[in-house]
């Protein structure tokens, strides 16, 4: 069987990242389900996502809407104890230097963004729809930089090599906790609208049984006395099961964008 939790497997929280697995391993487990003990870190996560032996993993919204569809089930939705994050939802910090001048977003036309990655919900789709209104002839910045990581993308401006960038609320308050030589030389313009959180997802031949032992495992997690320390760390408030079609407004976002004749983020 196949675990990884990814997306915010920062170095500075790996090992409270590894003792949350452990845990709910143990409570899978407990629950007649085949936990490996360690996660996978090794493996690209989009070929993951996609193994038909994975049990449990975490997602980005956007390839869990664009591509992963019918090819895995939702279990749940994190929540997460950070500004930005309200429940299931969360958002993206639209991110400048201390110092720029821009007080809106419309301020930030011509100029340059820095995004993650162009799969990415809260880095590259959110930021397009956040400026989507804002397009002239299918543009809106300058010139744009893909920088492969949150932790990238606000270096990208901290440097000025980019004048912008939206962050996921977790990293951008994993950023201000862990790296603040760089998240201090920034601050909040705006922020985008929600959407439901990096949902964790299962393989799609994992039956209904399955997939309540996995909420029950979490649940048993989330009220462990002796796991509160590792779930401060991680910002981890709580876990809600919603219906996929809650995911719908990811959807939504990209097809308001490519109305607005913004289809990509340029």
């Amino acid at each position: 069987m196949l675990a990884a939790l990814p997306m915010y497997d920062w170095p500075q929280i790996r090992a409270e990242t590894d003792r949350l697995w452990s845990a709910l391993s143990a409570e899978m487990r407990a629950r007649g389900l085949s936990a490996p003990e360690r996660l996978e870190r090794a493996r690209d996560p989009g070929d993951i996502w996609r193994d038909r032996d994975l049990l449990f993993a975490q997602t980005c919204g956007y390839p869990y809407c664009m591509t992963l569809r019918g090819l895995v089930r939702l279990v749940a939705v994190p929540c997460y104890e950070v500004e930005g994050c309200s429940g299931a939802a969360y958002r993206s910090a639209i991110v400048v230097r201390r110092d720029d001048p821009a007080s809106q977003p419309v301020d930030l036309r011509g100029r340059r963004a820095a995004y993650n990655a162009p799969y990415s919900q809260s880095g590259y789709s959110a930021l397009r729809a956040a400026f989507a209104p804002l397009a002239r002839e299918g543009r809106v910045f300058g010139e744009t930089v893909e920088t492969g990581s949150h932790l990238g993308s606000m270096e990208a401006v901290a440097a000025s090599t980019a004048d912008c960038a939206a962050i996921d609320a977790v990293a951008w308050a994993l950023g201000r906790r862990h790296r603040p030589d760089i998240a201090g030389r920034l601050r909040v313009l705006a922020w985008t609208a929600p959407t439901p959180g990096l949902p964790y997802i299962t393989a799609g031949r994992r039956s209904d049984e399955e997939v309540v032992a996995m909420r029950e495992a979490l649940r048993a997690a989330i009220a462990d006395p002796s796991l509160a320390d590792t779930r401060a760390a991680l910002f981890l408030a709580g876990v809600e099961v919603v219906g996929d079609s809650a995911y719908d407004t990811i959807v939504d976002m990209e097809r308001m964008a490519s109305e607005a004749g913004y289809p990509a983020l340029v």
